[in-house]
């Protein structure tokens, strides 16, 4: 029986380690500007195309924790997202659920000052309540790359 015991809690122990390890949990803003400045060094050591494609993948290299980079075009079309049905899509006037068109002030903030912090409303999709976000985004070229943190 203590044998049984012991192995459960060897295998949990292993399985809470690979979780965080994956990275799963909460992102800080600093980690949010951080993986922007990695976002966009992958941008130029490769080039559009590929960077879009990394953004669009779910898991991939720029999905770490909660936090994840997606991009616009200078008119607010969403270029790279891990959500599909959002690329391609002009959210410029779409506003958070409080009306703040916090898409809007990224895409202007970006292509008059070329960075910044934006703060909004926003659902987080692992606790599925509405939460203060705050997203800083960077203009590289023709893509405004972004990447957002909840806040406490």
């Amino acid at each position: 029986m203590r044998k049984k015991i012991f192995l459960f809690i060897l295998i949990c122990l292993f399985a809470a380690g690979s979780a965080h390890a994956q990275g799963y949990g909460v992102g800080t803003p600093a980690e949010a500007k951080n993986m922007v400045v990695q976002a966009i060094a992958y941008l130029k050591a490769n080039g559009e195309e590929k960077a879009l494609q990394e953004f669009d993948k779910p898991n991939g290299r720029f999905q770490w924790r909660d936090l994840y980079a997606f991009a616009y075009d200078p008119k607010g079309v969403m270029k790279g997202h891990p959500n599909p049905k959002l690329i391609g899509r002009n959210l410029y006037d779409e506003p958070d659920s409080k009306g703040k068109l916090f898409r809007k002030d990224i895409v202007d903030l970006a292509n008059s000052r070329g960075y910044g912090w934006v703060d909004y409303t926003y659902m987080n999709p692992m606790t599925r309540q509405e939460e203060a976000k705050i997203t800083y985004c960077q203009k590289e070229g023709m893509l405004i790359v972004c990447c957002g943190a909840y806040l406490p």
